[in-house]
């Protein structure tokens, strides 16, 4: 939670900003609109302050050499942020793998690990780059690959309009930053191996926190 959000101050805010587009923030429809900001501003922005380290390490398990696997992948992982250059959102996909060491993590926690990066004012390949690198520190991951796929509103919705178009992004750290494990991981979240029992679906077994 974002303990420094500042209720009061955004809704203050807003009444500025409605003016100065010339609207009129006392009007009956627009009355609740600060309060509705305020909300929406405490959900999209909760990650700020939030150590998304520790909420890693809270999800890592141990394995034993035979459950580890090789290389463990959870696609299509829905996300959304705000891009901090004109605080529109962007919405779109992960595709989260990670070579294990000694430790796997809960599927439900990589997910809880990029929420927590995704809702503070980002741009996505900093988004990609920073659940990277919060996945390998937490985990102690030999190598993580993260492909982010997203439409942002800012391209979407202004200028040009190209409702059409998305962004992908490619990070990656340790062994998956290598060529060749990078192209294996893409490849294999491409083929959508994993998702039906496959090697990267059974390779975390039983840490599904």
């Amino acid at each position: 939670m974002n303990e420094r959000l500042d209720r009061a101050r955004i809704e203050a805010a807003v009444r500025e900003l409605l003016l100065a587009i010339g609207d009129d923030p006392g009007r009956p429809e627009l009355a609740r609109t600060p309060g509705r900001v305020a909300d929406s501003y405490a959900e999209f922005f909760s990650g700020i302050g939030t150590d998304a380290v520790a909420i890693a390490r809270d999800g890592v398990v141990h394995a034993e050499d035979g459950d580890r696997g090789r290389l463990v992948i959870v696609r299509d992982v829905k996300f959304r942020s705000v891009c901090e250059h004109h605080l529109l959102p962007f919405i779109g996909v992960a595709h989260l793998a990670y070579a294990p060491g000694d430790q796997l993590i809960g599927l439900g926690t990589l997910s809880r690990v990029l929420d927590a990066v995704a809702s503070r004012p980002q741009l996505q390949e900093r988004l990609g780059e920073q659940v990277a690198a919060t996945i390998a520190e937490g985990l102690d991951a030999t190598g993580v690959l993260v492909v982010l796929d997203a439409q942002h509103q800012c391209v979407t919705t202004r200028g040009e309009r190209q409702t059409g178009s998305s962004t992908v992004t490619v990070a990656a750290t340790g062994t998956l930053a290598d060529q060749a494990g990078r192209a294996e991981a893409i490849a294999l979240i491409g083929a959508g191996v994993g998702t039906a029992g496959g090697p990267a679906a059974g390779a975390d077994r039983g840490a599904d926190a």
